[in-house]
């Protein structure tokens, strides 16, 4: 991998830490959790996953307002009215949020809402947008392609770095194979490989590689386990009546439980998670609808 110029790591202590807000870090020795629906549906619906997920505490939130989905009948988001609930949530309790953007004329818009700019697997190699985001001035988590080898997504991340951004962190989400079981393959061997190839930060994507709840926690345990500096996990208030992703998304309750699970397996690799209930939380204001 001699052409990744910027994204090797040039000796064994070389880590980039990536910061997307005062409080919150990913490459350090606490991992950063990542928690919230697929996709925003209402300010009620993220404000109750931000009240929920206080507790567990998780440090960012995740919600899709513009969603590539493979029939293009299936819910595409909501756009601009959905980045103004996250503005809202981000900042009434203090917390950083990532969304996906999908093409070069979303970056502008997305960058002034949220703290952390998500490409998904189906762009990981959309070159012209990578490009782009190499000038967006804010963080880039870079999800792996659905076949996309190891090489090709550490290139890819490459690509953001040569244009001007220092700042991104990798997400193993699983590859395609022949077994439809679960959604994807986990691939965890990637994600020790690439904690030694490069200095960028890796978190792994539980729900999108399994794509059934009731194997999230024993995977998201996994991921711990071999050097993952975070987790982005789906949740959401009421799961089955998710618009997307319905049958992976745990219920917030059972986020919480898995982040309070989490803790021994940290401790035993040498990595924490924050004790801090709330953190990074403001009180909300208990208010009616307008």
């Amino acid at each position: 991998m001699n052409n990744a110029k910027l994204a090797a790591k040039s000796h064994i202590e070389h880590q980039t830490i990536v910061n997307i807000s005062d409080k919150v870090a990913f490459g350090g020795t606490e991992l950063v959790i990542i928690g919230g629906p697929c996709t925003v549906e209402s300010a009620e619906q993220m404000e109750t996953v931000a009240q929920k997920l206080s507790a567990a505490p998780v440090q960012a939130l995740r919600g899709g307002v513009y969603k590539p989905r493979t029939s293009p009948y299936a819910f595409q988001g909501m756009g601009e009215d959905g980045l103004e609930i996250l503005a809202q949530v981000r900042s009434q309790y203090n917390i950083p949020v990532v969304t996906e953007v999908m093409s070069i004329s979303q970056i502008e818009v997305v960058a002034a809402h949220v703290d952390m700019l998500q490409v998904g697997s189906r762009n990981m190699q959309n070159f012209d947008l990578l490009k782009a985001l190499g000038q967006a001035g804010k963080p880039i988590l870079l999800k792996r392609g659905l076949a996309a080898t190891i090489e090709e997504f550490v290139m890819a991340g490459e690509y953001i770095l040569s244009h001007g951004n220092p700042d991104v962190v990798l997400c193993e989400r699983g590859i395609r194979s022949f077994d439809n079981y679960t959604r994807n393959v986990l691939d965890l061997g990637a994600v020790a490989a690439l904690k030694q190839i490069t200095h960028l930060p890796v978190i792994v994507d539980p729900s999108h590689a399994v794509g059934k709840r009731e194997l999230v926690a024993p995977v998201t345990k996994a991921a711990v386990a071999c050097g993952a500096d975070g987790l982005i996990i789906e949740c959401h208030p009421e799961p089955e009546k998710s618009v997307s992703d319905a049958r992976q998304a745990l219920s917030l309750e059972d986020m919480v439980n898995l982040v309070d699970s989490l803790r021994l397996v940290a401790a035993s690799v040498g990595r924490t998670i924050s004790e801090e209930v709330g953190a990074g939380f403001k009180p909300a204001p208990i208010c009616c609808a307008a």
